[in-house]
């Protein structure tokens, strides 16, 4: 149940001190987290209001619902129109000033306390729906022949290492493991020596559906409870040793870093935009994959960034150094075929189940949602404000993506921050 309602008016304002304006959660957006008063309290369940949160454990009350213990997937689980509920009672509670009094106790700084990650995932599953990156390292390896020919019938997927999943600010310690020099004759074992970050939207599934039992396409969305940001992280010179024939392994179970704040399903509906048309001569999705509906408002207008930080920008007092900036519309598949398609062998999907959309690329240099694309390869560096050039990840670097909702007449919305910084390999 996807509704434009009173929580969206961009009329609504929060007694909240410095929630109106706020860049990624004002209160039309009431993303839900987990987080903690130091990094060993007890995990609790909040909503973000600006530059606050709201332990919802403390009021639980006053809610419809009510929420407690160490994560979300209860609350991922809810029917739609339950968690349409919460979230209309959340907008009334933080926007009437009577009701400051009973909640003010209860806000905390977002500073000041630890995020962790929102759910327990069961299961995650990593898909390949950006076309153009899939086109541009396509072309690095055939430059005739790019996209295989399943790519346009099948939204590609494949099983990922749910355990290695971390929350933004947990550093990533660089990786060891096989590669292949091309001038060796044989592979060598060592830290990754192209490391390199993905920008994907994580999509958390909510309800769930039963062991052979398909989840039919227009039902699709009904099971998505909410979206974050992903950095599916990557060591290419791992990957291009190992992934035939079975795909990707050590070269990204390493870890991948999420935001730790669920912005709903419900949050997004007045960003909700038509999927791209297809280009002249491409196949039509088989009838499973095809819904009027889902392709008149199965995209999301959400404007995705990424931004590097080295080491010795840090020293040097500099802001981040942008890398690439566009539209997450640049999906070939909706979130809703990636759901269908997952479940259409009667695989079960569970709450808190985690999906990634796959490296999400403009078709321009400045869109770019990967350095193997931004440095074709390797071969073309980007050159940093410090003089410093990147073909790939170094230590000390820092990787922060962001992503910003925008519609005509409403307020915007973001995703929160989702960083980390590379360690030294152990």
């Amino acid at each position: 149940m996807i509704t434009i309602d009173a929580t969206h008016d961009p009329a609504l304002k929060s007694w909240v001190p410095g929630a109106d304006g706020h860049p990624d959660f004002p209160i039309q957006n009431l993303p839900y987290g987990i987080f903690s008063l130091g990094a060993d309290g007890e995990k609790r369940p909040a909503v973000a209001i600006g530059d606050k949160l709201l332990d919802l454990s403390a009021i639980s009350g006053l809610l419809p619902v009510e929420l407690r213990g160490p994560t979300l997937n209860a609350l991922l689980a809810l029917p739609a129109e339950r968690r349409l509920a919460l979230r209309r009672k959340l907008s009334e509670l933080l926007s009437n000033e009577n009701h400051r009094p009973a909640l003010e106790p209860h806000l905390h700084d977002r500073s000041a306390v630890t995020m962790h990650l929102p759910a327990a995932i069961g299961d995650y599953t990593d898909f390949y729906v950006g076309i153009h990156h899939a086109n541009n390292i396509g072309r690095q390896f055939r430059p005739d022949n790019p996209l295989l020919p399943n790519y346009k019938y099948v939204p590609i997927g494949y099983h990922g290492r749910a355990s290695s999943i971390r929350p933004s600010g947990v550093p990533l310690v660089r990786p060891k493991g096989q590669r292949k020099p091309p001038e060796a004759d044989a592979p060598v074992v060592g830290p990754s020596a192209r490391l390199d970050y993905e920008l994907e939207l994580g999509v958390w599934i909510g309800r769930g559906n039963d062991l052979g039992e398909p989840i039919p396409i227009a039902e699709a969305a009904d099971h998505i409870a909410g979206f974050c940001l992903l950095n599916d992280w990557s060591a290419r010179d791992f990957q291009a040793w190992e992934y035939q024939p079975l795909g990707p392994f050590l070269a990204k179970n390493f870890q991948s870093t999420i935001s730790p704040w669920v912005v709903t399903a419900e949050a997004l509906a007045p960003f909700r935009i038509a999927q791209p048309a297809r280009p002249e001569g491409d196949p039509k999705p088989l009838p499973y994959l095809w819904d009027e509906d889902d392709q008149a408002a199965g995209a999301l207008g959400v404007e995705l960034e990424v931004q590097l930080l080295t080491a010795k920008m840090r020293e040097q007092g500099l802001p981040p150094h942008r890398l690439s900036k566009g539209p997450a519309s640049n999906m070939y598949w909706t979130v809703a075929q990636i759901v269908a398609h997952h479940a259409s062998n009667g695989c079960n999907l569970q709450p808190g189940d985690l999906l990634g959309t796959g490296t999400i690329s403009a078709p321009t240099d400045d869109g770019f949602g990967s350095l193997m694309e931004i440095s074709r390869g390797g071969t073309r560096p980007v050159t940093l404000p410090t003089g410093e050039e990147r073909s790939f990840l170094q230590d000390g670097d820092e990787i922060l993506l962001s992503a910003t909702a925008r519609a005509e007449g409403y307020v915007p919305i973001g995703f929160g921050e989702c960083r980390a910084v590379v360690l030294p390999a152990r």
